[in-house]
């Protein structure tokens, strides 16, 4: 069975290397274009373009989905499968092309969690379970029918990095088992229960990472954790931008206004919630480096 792969970030990466291993005849690899970074503006080729690369692995790098070129390319390709992981939503010319249709593996347990960001959503609404779901693609996104899902617990501790590197293992593991299972048509397709209180995963942008102390401490706790470590929490402190990539919980009742903070100068920085308090432990300040509190502090003036 003829397999294209499309996929961007590191997340893709070990789904790829996993089908990879166990045999599958991976003939094309979809990924995004390569774009400028950092202060050169130097080209940055994608995590998957690189492993993809280095397998000698065919590469695609269409900047628009319903170029000609690119289609006349894809059907070239002659796949059965294609198979999608952390990738752009597809035009129907692409996804309904290969004889035994495109499956996508989402970092959540469908049908929650639909949309862009599953991974740190779920966290910042403090769930205590994720996990992996393999799905047929449809039209509407993350809609499609049910192949497969596996779930994974989430501690009280857990950061979106830590919960992305889990389901990432997992989501490869189950990606192998799904494509393993069409190849068989050893399988059952079950449709996305319809619910009223289905939560969503939207993109992430920068005005919805600024902490609003106004909230309960586990809100703002969860809030950290669910945008660590990217795109990262942060306050305004000292005018400037403060970045969050974790701190810890103080339930003793605050007796300074919500927003106001208290340190010793040296150990300790925590800022005053709704009923309690968030002690930072890892932060950025704008224009330096990443630093754990205490160092942060000893290079501050109160």
């Amino acid at each position: 069975m003829k397999i294209v792969f499309m996929g961007t970030p590191d997340f893709a990466v070990a789904s790829l290397n996993a089908l990879q291993q166990a045999g599958f005849d991976i003939v094309g690899v979809v990924t995004a274009a390569d774009k400028p970074a950092g202060r050169g503006q130097k080209l940055n080729e994608s995590a998957v373009k690189k492993y993809a690369l280095e397998n000698n692995l065919r590469v695609l790098q269409p900047l628009k989905l319903k170029d000609p070129l690119f289609i006349e390319e894809l059907i070239s390709l002659n796949a059965d499968l294609f198979v999608v992981v952390a990738f752009r939503m597809l035009p129907e010319i692409v996804w309904n092309m290969p004889p035994k249709g495109t499956i996508n593996l989402h970092g959540s347990l469908l049908p929650q969690y639909r949309g862009a960001a599953p991974i740190n959503h779920v966290i910042i609404n403090g769930e205590k379970e994720s996990g992996v779901t393999t799905f047929f693609l449809k039209q509407e996104i993350d809609t499609g029918d049910i192949i497969f899902s596996d779930a994974v617990d989430i501690t009280d501790d857990e950061t979106a990095g830590s919960l992305h590197d889990k389901l990432m293992v997992v989501g490869a593991n189950l990606l192998v088992k799904t494509v393993k299972a069409i190849e068989a048509d050893d399988y059952n397709e079950v449709p996305q229960p319809q619910s009223d209180e289905l939560k969503s995963a939207p993109k992430i942008f920068k005005d919805f990472c600024k902490v609003d102390w106004n909230q309960p401490s586990q809100t703002v706790y969860n809030h950290i954790r669910g945008l660590s470590p990217y795109p990262t929490a942060f306050t305004t402190f000292n005018d400037k931008t403060l970045k969050i990539f974790s701190a810890v919980l103080e339930d003793k009742e605050p007796a300074i206004s919500t927003g106001a903070f208290l340190t010793d100068g040296k150990t300790y920085l925590k800022f005053a919630t709704k009923d309690g308090f968030i002690s930072l432990t890892d932060v950025q300040y704008e224009g330096k480096k990443r630093m754990l509190i205490d160092e942060f502090l000893r290079g501050m003036r109160l």
